[in-house]
């Protein structure tokens, strides 16, 4: 059963929703386990002091923030209670957006709002008024000694929280190099890629016709191993070589109107 990493409160106004919030992904990857090379042991890490050469354990750690080479400033647990914000507990509704103006590139991480044994009733008005305005409501909450910047939006029955990243925390992509390269394509060849891309869009994003394949492939590499056989996959056949930008994109707008007749 999920177990609930928050619970807390929203609020808006006069209002409070009481709610929990829970993890809302998942990696599906597969997990290789790095192990030693002559008896195959899982190897296990430990938190170590290089100078008094010993293990420390959980309970027994310090927190500090580096000033300078070797010198820490160290933040005891009592220390750290003396700043507690408005948000520890509360996601605090700041003000309501159109979600479409909140750019992916900030969206770090995504979670579950449900409400708590109570907050059934306002959580539900709070659910719909926000379907029906087409709004995500933009807050701050702290989560992990650290305060976020959330958008909570309706999501089939319930909310989603979206983690943000705060705007200092995005890099700016305006000052890598190589996009100083950059070049004017002709206008034959922005017809071109727009009709291909035309060729290849869909009316609806099904996301259920795309899977992991490399995951795939390394669970039939292990079921081979397992089985003592070889493994081989096969390879799949690349494009030919065009000479130029605009034979690769007619070359590639016939291969889409090829497959759709087949």
């Amino acid at each position: 059963m999920a177990r609930a990493i928050f619970s807390g409160a929203i609020s808006f106004g006069l209002v409070h929703i009481p709610i929990k919030i829970y993890s809302a992904t998942e990696s599906k990857g597969i997990k290789l386990h790095m192990l030693c090379p002559e008896c195959h042991s899982p190897l296990e890490y430990k938190r170590w002091c290089p100078k008094c050469q010993k293990e420390v354990s959980w309970q027994n750690i310090e927190k500090g923030f580096k000033i300078s080479k070797d010198k820490y400033v160290i933040l005891k647990k009592e220390d750290l209670e003396k700043i507690k914000l408005p948000t520890s507990k509360t996601i605090d509704i700041k003000t309501f957006v159109d979600i479409s103006q909140i750019d992916p590139i900030f969206f770090e991480k995504s979670y579950f709002v449900v409400p708590s044994e109570g907050g059934e009733k306002p959580y539900s008005l709070f659910v719909e008024a926000l379907r029906l305005s087409n709004k995500a409501a933009i807050g701050k909450v702290v989560m992990r000694q650290k305060e976020y910047l959330v958008a909570l939006r309706p999501f089939k029955k319930g909310i989603v929280m979206h983690v943000l990243y705060y705007l200092g925390e995005v890099k700016d992509i305006e000052k890598l190099p190589e996009l100083e390269k950059l070049v004017v394509v002709s206008k034959e060849e922005l017809e071109l890629a727009k009709a291909l891309i035309e060729k290849l869009t869909q009316e609806e994003f099904d996301l259920s016709k795309f899977k992991d394949e490399y995951a795939e492939a390394l669970k039939e590499l292990i079921k081979a191993k397992m089985e003592g056989r070889e493994f081989s996959l096969e390879k799949k056949k690349g494009a030919e070589e065009a000479k130029s930008l605009m034979e690769m994109l007619k070359a590639s707008v016939e291969s889409v109107e090829k497959k759709k007749k087949k």
